[in-house]
């Protein structure tokens, strides 16, 4: 019964690794001379548009706007952290919104408006003063690529698999009473206070 779980972990890992493949697609990367300026593509208008009847952000080209386009959430991941991770499930609507905002905007790609939607979610302080530092003229950031270099992934990766490996043994080992001897009480039924720790 104990392989149960371990097996369905196993299999979990497998699958972000599997599906996360087209995260680690490099973008194409705007030079600092050009940022600020409108690129070729929303020039030619096609760049996102604002529809005010329904206040949402619309795409012109979903190949090069949508978000196929884009990395997928396993990029937010190791690009930026979890808190972008969770924002995109909790708020995916909200993501896409700012995200079409940003390109529109600033006339990038969509690889590095979700690089700083990312940033931005992750730390919003350092992000905001990276790119006031950006417009006195210190070098530009490529949030598009952050993390991604084959070292930083594998790094990134082998720490996470040790982060869940244990707090999935610490959530069984207390469900299990093994990490504190409960008595006949646990943590889960409001007996916090009569552990013997």
């Amino acid at each position: 019964m104990a392989r149960q779980p371990t097996r369905l972990l196993a299999l979990a890992a497998l699958a972000v690794l599997v599906g996360g493949a087209r995260a680690f697609q490099p973008s194409p990367h705007i030079s600092a001379s050009t940022r600020g300026a409108p690129s070729s593509a929303t020039s030619l208008g096609m760049a996102p548009r604002f529809d005010k009847a329904s206040q949402k952000w619309f795409v012109t080209d979903p190949e090069t706007e949508g978000p196929s386009a884009g990395y997928n959430i396993v990029g937010s991941l190791y690009r930026a952290g979890p808190v972008p991770f969770f924002q995109r499930i909790v708020n995916a609507d909200t993501y896409e919104q700012a995200v079409l905002k940003y390109m529109a905007q600033e006339g990038c790609d969509r690889k590095e408006a979700q690089g700083n939607m990312d940033a931005f979610l992750e730390n919003p302080q350092d992000w905001a003063y990276q790119k006031m530092e950006e417009k006195k003229g210190k070098p530009v950031k490529d949030y598009a690529n952050a993390n991604m270099d084959p070292q930083q992934i594998i790094l990134s990766t082998v720490w996470a698999a040790v982060v869940v490996v244990f707090a999935y043994d610490l959530v069984t080992g207390v469900a299990e009473g093994r990490y504190g001897k409960a008595e006949g009480t646990d943590l889960f039924h409001g007996n916090l206070w009569s552990l013997p720790f």
